[in-house]
């Protein structure tokens, strides 16, 4: 998780809680919004907790939103561990500061917002973009959660609908 500035004609917006699964290269959320406390950062990670589950570490920058010790506690109390980076090394939160740097490239150097709803909407339009369509190169060129996933074992298993043969055609034309 980091956060990072964006525009909003004459107007500062942070971007909160890119998460990203290390595992599969997903954008899970993006967080757009004028201020950032720790209570939105809670209320984030508790919506994907919901959907997805507790994560066994949860890595992120020193932000003031992410060290506050309301966030600590809670992320304590729901069974998972902090994993921060030092100050300084981007390094060590590599697939984080790689999504940030593809939003930065291919969305917010060439838009310009006007308000936070259109902001938040042109943000997720971009971040559904990048995980079903955009192609990566760690996954083999291939996005990290394609629209639709057929399991193998279910490919193989399912019946495939054999064409009808040929009916017999017709003789070609002559002409004179």
């Amino acid at each position: 998780m980091t956060a990072g500035n964006i525009e909003c004609s004459r107007q500062t917006l942070r971007v909160c809680a890119d998460i990203i699964d290390q595992f599969t290269r997903e954008c899970i959320a993006i967080r757009v919004d004028r201020r950032l406390k720790a209570t939105d950062v809670i209320d984030v990670l508790s919506d994907l907790f919901i959907l997805r589950g507790v994560p066994g570490h949860i890595r992120s920058d020193n932000g003031p939103e992410f060290i506050a010790k309301a966030v600590q506690d809670w992320i304590a109390a729901v069974g998972a561990k902090t994993a921060y980076i030092m100050p300084g090394s981007p390094w060590e939160n590599g697939f984080i500061e790689s999504v940030n740097a593809r939003l930065r490239d291919e969305l917010l150097d060439g838009e310009i917002f006007y308000s936070l709803a259109e902001a938040r909407i042109i943000v997720e339009s971009w971040r559904r973009h990048y995980n079903t369509v955009r192609p990566h190169q760690s996954l083999g060129y291939k996005p990290p959660a394609p629209w639709v996933f057929i399991p193998v074992m279910g490919a193989r298993s399912a019946p495939h609908p054999q064409p009808a043969p040929p009916t017999a055609l017709a003789p070609k034309p002559v002409l004179h």
